[in-house]
């Protein structure tokens, strides 16, 4: 009876390792969560499952009642962890789960690399920014940052100084699964990369090839070499090193892909992995270079069977695989490839991306739209035929199209990991209660009932106008601004974003993106101690374009320092949350706060020359003691529904607010506000600007400073459409004759 395989994975680099099952007369049990990718149409019998799903895979092999599964394998992708879980729950020969997991988390791997005292460059583990900075002082430039767990070189990057800390910190923590990070020194010098096959301990097989390593500061491998150019003698003390990497993780059943680099010190490892190679080595050009099978030595090993394999591979020529990386843009057409299949030496062609399609500056190794496989008698002919049949593959691009709002949110929802939902309507219900999170405490109900307000303000049309084109400009605290439409303060991205982005590359993104389109952002403080610095750092950055918040804290002194702190930012307005006194994430930090008497927050407003801001004002009373004790502007808020369930709407409370102030003082209002149409209505109520929260923390998370700009330069083009329709030619235009109440509901 035919023996049977599970293969965990489908995709192109997949393909050749089921085709070799199925040639060697095998069952082939494939489990893919696309039930589209390529491989899934050979597979006797193809099963829907991530390769991720490692419990997942376990239970379709234990469930698997048409065949008894002999033997398990995955080739070229990242699911050793899968692998080694089937293998050890159906009794298979094969590696054990902790061995898997030392050879996918590069943490881990570095330890144990540490404990054997294998080569490797010195790293550290990093959760956050401030551990990142801390690393730098230890380590020094230049430094490579990538995420611990996720291959492809996807999240890795070169980096050369201090500017390149923010974003290489930030990529890595989002691409990586667990939010693990790890930063080590820069390896300069070539690469290489290894296969090798262990049988019950022994090593039965090795292979090394030449990696074509380009666009610093990203590692994206556009090609590689069988055999290596090296000299012999080079190659085997790298395979040596391979070797001992391999037999440190535990790696004694099975494959070992490594990645190394030959340093002015000597070989080092860079990584290495408990399955064969991708990038079409271990299933296309070793095959075409040796004559020979990895592939279907790895399979008769996830039997039991050792194979009679040897030691150093004869090569009968030589084999290239190379990447066509052509300009970026959208692909209108592609052209030369059908002629090319007839070119000498050319075996493979890849064409990765469909007319329409994008094509992208690389920034992994997922970025190469085409790829090419040519063989030769000797290295110099095969690298001129990889080179001639790259260019011969023809895309004509045109530019990119625009950056969408959808396409925001859709990044955004994957960075969050659920921690925002990113609705459609962002309403608060699917969020009530989160907080620690995004959401409103307790039932959501302030948070749900700003939105309420505001649909209860209807707009009349003036349509028989004077045509004066609208500017929106203002100015607020010598800030001189063309949109009256600010970013609130918002803190706390590993509390309530899951670490979506780091606390610095947030508050960079809203002044950024503020500035860009000529609004202006306000920083939060946050329930950690220090967090506060990160804000005043980043207006400090930014010539002082941005408004610092501080949290009530229970020694007003504490306050003092910050404003203190605030002045030599270069900002030209502070304040305080005065409603913060019950926010749960400070309650969480250990954080205690105290409502200020009027006293406290007049020392407060008179000890700074800055325009003094106080936030979180829900009543005629407060506003009116707020100008009594000098404040500067109030921003009529209730947190978001953040701090107190069953509060009111601000849009209903505004009103009374702006009455009372009687315009001696600025005001401001957030809560619930979404569209343009939203805007129009507060200023028509009386606001001087207004304040969005969420959904620039969505246009943060989704696309940075790009998305915070985008955005509101849709709420722009929102409220110019209102003004339009109901003769509105600047700010001084807005009245409430402009709207009319309906019924509550």
């Amino acid at each position: 009876m035919a023996k049977t395989l599970m293969l965990i994975g489908a995709g192109q680099m997949q393909v050749p390792a089921i085709r070799e099952a199925r040639a060697m007369g095998l069952t082939t049990v494939v489990l893919d969560y696309n039930p589209e990718a390529p491989g899934m149409a050979l597979a006797d019998y193809p099963i829907e499952m991530s390769t991720r799903d490692f419990e997942g895979c376990v239970r379709v092999a234990r469930e698997f009642d048409s065949e008894t599964i002999d033997g398990v394998i995955t080739v070229g992708t990242d699911a050793s962890l899968s692998q080694a879980a089937v293998s050890e729950a159906l009794d298979l020969p094969g590696i054990k789960f902790t061995v898997a997991e030392r050879a996918t988390n590069k943490i881990k791997m570095r330890r144990q690399f540490e404990k054997y005292n294998i080569p490797q460059p010195e790293f550290r583990e990093i959760w956050d920014f401030e551990e990142m900075q801390a690393a730098v002082e230890e380590l020094g430039f230049p430094l490579v940052v990538k995420p611990a767990d996720n291959m492809g070189g996807r999240g890795v990057r070169k980096i050369e100084d201090s500017d390149d800390l923010q974003p290489g910190f930030s990529k890595a923590k989002n691409l990586s699964p667990r939010g693990e990070v790890i930063v080590e020194q820069y390896l300069p010098g070539p690469e290489y990369s290894t296969d090798s096959l262990f049988f019950n301990g022994e090593l039965i097989h090795q292979v090394i090839a030449d990696r074509i390593i380009e666009f610093e500061p990203f590692f994206i491998e556009t090609g590689h070499v069988l055999p290596s150019a090296e000299d012999r003698q080079t190659q085997e003390l790298l395979l040596e090193q391979a070797r001992r990497a391999a037999e440190a993780l535990g790696i004694d059943f099975g494959a070992a892909k490594g990645d190394i680099k030959l340093t002015p010190d000597g070989p080092k490892i860079v990584e290495m992995a408990a399955r064969l190679s991708g990038g079409f080595m271990s299933g296309y050009t070793y095959p075409l270079a040796a004559d020979r099978s990895i592939i279907r030595d790895a399979i008769r090993i996830s039997f039991g069977e050792k194979p009679d394999c040897p030691l150093n591979p004869k090569y009968s020529r030589v084999a290239i695989e190379m990447a066509a990386l052509p300009d970026p843009g959208e692909v209108r057409k592609i052209s030369g490839y059908e002629a090319l299949r007839n070119s000498p030496g050319v075996e493979e062609i890849f064409i990765n991306v469909d007319v329409g399609g994008r094509i992208v500056k690389p920034r992994s190794n997922l970025d190469k739209p085409a790829n090419v496989i040519v063989t030769a008698n000797d290295h110099d002919t095969a690298h001129q035929r990889a080179r001639q049949a790259v260019d011969k593959i023809r895309f004509e691009v045109g530019p990119p199209p625009e950056l969408t709002w959808q396409e925001i949110e859709d990044r955004a929802r994957k960075r969050f990991q659920g921690s925002c939902a990113v609705c459609e309507i962002c309403d608060g219900h699917h969020c009530a209660g989160e907080v620690p999170g995004v959401g409103g405490v307790d039932t959501g109900d302030s948070f749900k009932e700003n939105l309420r307000a505001l649909r209860r303000w209807k707009i009349d049309t003036c349509c028989i106008q004077s045509g004066s084109p609208t500017d929106l400009s203002l100015t607020l605290w010598d800030y001189e601004l063309k949109l009256p439409v600010l970013a609130a303060p918002i803190t706390g991205t590993s509390t309530n974003m899951n670490g979506a982005l780091p606390e610095s590359h947030y508050a960079r993104a809203v002044v950024q993106g503020c500035r860009a389109a000529g609004s202006l952002a306000f920083l939060g403080d946050g329930a950690t101690t220090n967090k506060y610095k990160i804000g005043l750092d980043t207006i400090s950055a930014s010539d002082g374009y941005g408004i610092p918040v501080f949290k009530p804290r229970i020694n007003p002194d504490e306050v003092s320092k910050r404003i203190e702190l605030a002045e030599k930012s270069g900002t030209r307005a502070t304040g305080i949350d005065i409603d913060s006194i019950n926010h749960e994430c400070m309650k969480l930090r250990g954080q205690k706060t105290r409502g200020y008497d009027a006293q406290t927050i007049q020392q407060l407003a008179t000890q700074t020359d800055l325009a003094f801001l106080l936030k979180g004002i829900m009543s005629v009373k407060d506003a009116q003691q707020a100008i009594d004790c000098g404040a500067d502007g109030i921003i009529v808020s209730n947190h978001g529904g953040r701090v107190l369930d069953q509060q009111p709407g601000t849009a209903d409370v505004l009103p009374e607010i702006v009455s009372a102030v009687d315009k001696q003082i600025p005001v401001l209002v957030d809560g619930g506000i979404r569209t343009g149409i939203d805007v129009f209505k507060c200023l028509a109520l009386g606001a001087n600007a207004v304040l969005i929260g969420r959904p620039l923390m969505i246009a943060a998370v989704g696309a940075e400073h790009v998305g915070v700009e985008f955005y509101l330069k849709k709420i722009r083009e929102e409220l110019l459409q209102v003004c339009a329709m109901t003769d509105v030619s600047s700010c001084a235009d807005f009245h409430p004759g402009l709207l009319r109440q309906t019924t509550p509901y």
